[in-house]
């Protein structure tokens, strides 16, 4: 028979009891298995899903190969990061959202673990009355919360996001080291369906883009920088706790439902201001970001108006689908500290602009960090300019 001696910080609640004992067991985030594994439940909705056709396979390494010679040839780069071709495979929606996991792993664990740290000690330091029950069970209780809630939220984020993405780079956060790119064929193929877009003139849309992308980020430096930026946005969470002390305040702690749909908004624990260091790193990070899809844009226009008969209709509808993003997808960019509204985009293009109007080489960006520009030179080229020609 269970009590409510020392040992039962939850009052002897069997519900609380056995979330604690699956949190304490689970390691980190709630188990990185969990996380995969839900993130690929949200992206299947529990349905099994048909393998690429592999005919689609054979067609877009020939894209693939299309796609690093013109980018290549445009930009002077390195299209690989490890000597082999680039490659682009069509995988599943499971698929796409196991290895995101995987890639963004070391950005959330940094995020968990500042979660864990002082802030979540703090936020367990409700305003209650210490000797009243709310306090006994809610301290510990969120004691082991925030890694689970961070482990079901980065799963569930991932999860939504594979319904939707195309490539891997909808986001330009930087993976591991590979010169294989991902597309979602379901997701291309609805997405072509629904707009009435030629379906070869689509994929080889998408190839460039991501091969561009793929390309611009494995500049050592700007991975480097954009990287760093990313780990010290995520490490500088801290916990919203007047809203946790909200969302769990009134909460019968005897009844599971009400708890469980209490925790059902992730922004409740994971904070939904952001802090002073957060808000000290978004103007270099925003300015990063905006150079780095300003720059891809431009090289897509460069390559995609000579390759891509359909180019102007299909620049067209996938601009327009990237800024109609959903709740979900501006969720993670709140979380990484990236917002890809279409303000992020128009201030690329007229960097982009302004240093080819001024005669500018765009070259420049890559031959060292301290190319890279600031924040305000971004909203003014000439400044730029004037600078890296010193």
């Amino acid at each position: 028979m269970s009590g409510s001696g020392p040992e039962d910080p939850f009052g002897g609640i069997p519900f609380l009891g056995d979330l604690a004992k699956m949190l304490q067991g689970a390691g980190g985030l709630g188990g990185w298995d969990a996380a995969r594994q839900f993130a690929v439940q949200v992206a299947t909705g529990g349905a099994p899903e048909d393998n690429p056709d592999p005919r689609d396979r054979l067609a877009l390494e020939e894209l693939a190969r299309v796609a690093e010679l013109h980018v290549g040839a445009t930009t002077g780069l390195d299209v690989g990061q490890t000597g082999r071709p680039v490659t682009v495979v069509p995988v599943t929606r499971a698929e796409w959202a196991r290895r995101t996991v995987d890639a963004w792993r070391p950005l959330l664990e940094k995020l968990s673990q500042a979660l864990t740290g002082p802030a979540l000690a703090q936020s367990a330091d409700l305003d209650l009355d210490d000797d009243s029950p709310d306090a006994a069970m809610f301290g510990p209780l969120l004691q082991l919360l925030a890694p689970m809630m961070l482990g079901l939220q980065a799963g569930s984020m991932v999860g939504h996001l594979a319904t939707r993405s195309l490539g891997q780079y909808d986001l330009p956060i930087p993976r591991p080291p590979s010169d294989e790119l991902v597309v979602v064929d379901r997701n291309v193929r609805e997405f072509g369906e629904e707009w009435s877009l030629p379906r070869d003139d689509l994929r080889l849309w998408i190839c460039l883009s991501e091969v561009a992308t793929h390309t611009v980020l494995g500049v050592p430096h700007v991975r480097e920088r954009m990287w760093r930026l990313l780990e010290q946005h995520v490490t500088s969470f801290s916990l919203d706790t007047s809203a946790i002390e909200q969302a769990l305040g009134s909460v019968d702690p005897s009844d599971p439902e009400a708890l469980q749909e209490a925790l059902g908004d992730p922004a409740a624990l994971l904070g939904t201001i952001q802090s002073e260091a957060q808000k000290s790193l978004l103007p270099e990070l925003s300015a990063l970001t905006a150079v780095i899809v300003g720059y891809v844009d431009h090289i897509m226009d460069s390559v995609g108006t000579t390759l891509i008969g359909s180019y102007g209709m299909l620049t067209e509808a996938l601009h327009r689908r990237r800024v109609e993003a959903a709740a979900a997808d501006r969720f993670v960019e709140h979380l990484l500290g990236l917002e890809m509204g279409r303000e992020q985009y128009e201030r690329g293009e007229r960097f982009v602009a302004g240093v080819l109007e001024r005669g500018g080489d765009l070259g420049r960006l890559f031959t060292k960090a301290e190319h890279l520009p600031t924040p305000n030179e971004v909203d003014a080229p000439g400044l730029w300019l004037a600078r890296i020609d010193l």
